[in-house]
């Protein structure tokens, strides 16, 4: 699938990190197109905070990390490109506390000191383009379910998407002129659990685009009672020409990943194509 879009930024999410990026090396070398530029990096996902955050009486276990994660590079990020990079900036060791505007639900003190927002990372990736460059705001946002009444997940995942709504405001320096968000925000504005009314307000920022406005990007056919839900996304800032754009369904004779490990998952291709 990623071969017949054959773009020329991808996002890969849910791609385990490892310190030498074996794994990222190996894969960009089995795709069709070359990708000469590779960009990873720790995620928060199975980062230790040797703090009990669940509160279950146990340290050490996979709802204690950062982020969800069995273990350290659990279900990371990684940037493939045929443009060089500029210097990323990494907003994934910033405290939830700290990110204006957020809502956190009850926690001690020393839990509060400690917790990062990113579940998995947020990166502000310079990407030079033959004339111009652009930012890629990439992400990956906790889903906004398995938590309790105090609604801890759907809290973070709100605020995970609000960060770039704060980036945009110049709360974190100068906000870039031309940038294209992407990620999985695990939030449908229409349907499903979360936050639906933060995501609708999020596309509806005057400062970008929405290429694919009601498209679902995710099934999973062992919950087909969750239906269709759009959560990815591509959003352009405003001074791109959107002049495409498709969500990739697997063929009908793909397997799914409940009968092989190896292949395509319930979250679908998002491509968008742009220019000047």
């Amino acid at each position: 699938m990623i071969n017949d879009a054959s773009p020329d930024v991808l996002l890969l999410t849910d791609f385990d990190y490892d310190l030498n990026g074996f794994a990222l090396k190996s894969f960009s070398q089995i795709l069709d197109g070359p990708y000469p530029y590779i960009y990873s990096a720790q995620p928060n996902a199975g980062v230790p905070t040797g703090l009990d955050i669940d509160g279950n009486g146990r340290l050490g276990e996979a709802r204690d990390a950062q982020g969800y994660g069995e273990f350290s590079g659990d279900g990371g990020m990684a940037i493939l490109s045929r443009f060089p990079f500029g210097d990323v900036t990494d907003l994934s060791d910033l405290l939830w506390q700290d990110v204006p505007g957020a809502v956190l639900p009850p926690m001690e003190p020393e839990a509060a000191a400690v917790q990062r927002l990113s579940s998995t990372n947020h990166w502000m990736v310079p990407i030079a383009l033959p004339n111009n460059d652009l930012h890629l705001m990439a992400y990956s946002a906790t889903p906004p379910v398995f938590d309790g009444p105090e609604d801890r997940n759907g809290l973070r995942n709100r605020d995970e998407l609000m960060l770039w709504t704060a980036v945009l405001d110049g709360a974190f320096g100068q906000a870039p002129d031309s940038f294209v968000i992407i990620g999985n925000a695990n939030l449908d504005p229409q349907a499903g659990d979360g936050m639906r009314v933060a995501m609708g307000e999020f596309l509806g920022d005057p400062r970008l685009q929405d290429p694919l406005p009601g498209i679902a990007t995710a099934y999973w056919p062992h919950l087909p009672e969750l239906g269709e839900l759009r959560v990815s996304y591509v959003l352009p800032s405003q001074d791109w020409v959107v002049t495409g754009a498709q969500v990739m369904r697997p063929a009908p004779e793909q397997p799914s990943q409940s009968d092989d490990s190896m292949a395509v998952g319930p979250h679908r291709l998002v491509w968008v194509d742009i220019s000047r």
